[in-house]
């Protein structure tokens, strides 16, 4: 069975290296967000959420470089100033997403010990990945139109023949007279 961008295998082998790819920037991108949240936690007297929302810009300008020059560096290039603008809209509402579980934990449950933050930090990470994966492959890192396989050459028709030379009858050499 095949689709227009190719067989279902290859669209799935595709789609199965995009999330490799976005996983892998994706999993520094946390280890930078949560190394910064605790760093934050534990040498100011930030708020939770304050110190979460400093982490999570720091990951997603770590992130941004990750995308671009790794998981989507296939991706359409053209239009840098846009791909920057919707990168950061769809950031900022991951931001709200992400931070918006942990402030619910923390303000809205009383769940603020340093484990706990850490535990709603990372769910609010996770969620807001799934967000995050979508709107970046659908309206930042656009994939490029796939390309037309070769339209079939139309065979080259066959030479005509070469027209042979006309044969002119080899002159006869004139007999020599008979000597008697």
């Amino acid at each position: 069975m095949t689709t227009q961008g190719g067989s279902v295998l290859e669209r799935v082998r595709g789609l199965v290296r995009e999330v490799a790819k976005f996983g892998a920037v994706g999993g520094l991108g946390v280890l930078v967000n949560l190394g910064v949240f605790n760093l934050i936690r534990n040498t100011t007297d930030l708020q939770v959420v304050r110190a979460s929302v400093i982490a999570t810009i720091v990951a997603i300008a770590t992130n941004y470089l990750g995308f671009r020059y790794f998981a989507y560096r296939d991706r359409a290039q053209n239009g840098r100033t846009r791909e920057m603008a919707l990168f950061a809209a769809f950031s900022a509402i991951g931001l709200v997403i992400e931070n918006g579980v942990l402030y619910t934990a923390t303000y809205g449950f009383g769940w603020d010990g340093p484990v706990a933050s850490n535990v709603f930090k990372f769910i609010g990470i996770g969620t807001a990945t799934v967000f995050r994966f979508w709107s970046y492959r659908s309206w930042v890192f656009k994939a490029l139109p796939p390309v037309a396989p070769p339209a079939a050459a139309e065979p080259m028709p066959e030479p005509a023949p070469l027209p042979r030379p006309e044969r002119r009858p080899e002159p006869r050499p004139e007999p020599e007279p008979a000597n008697n």
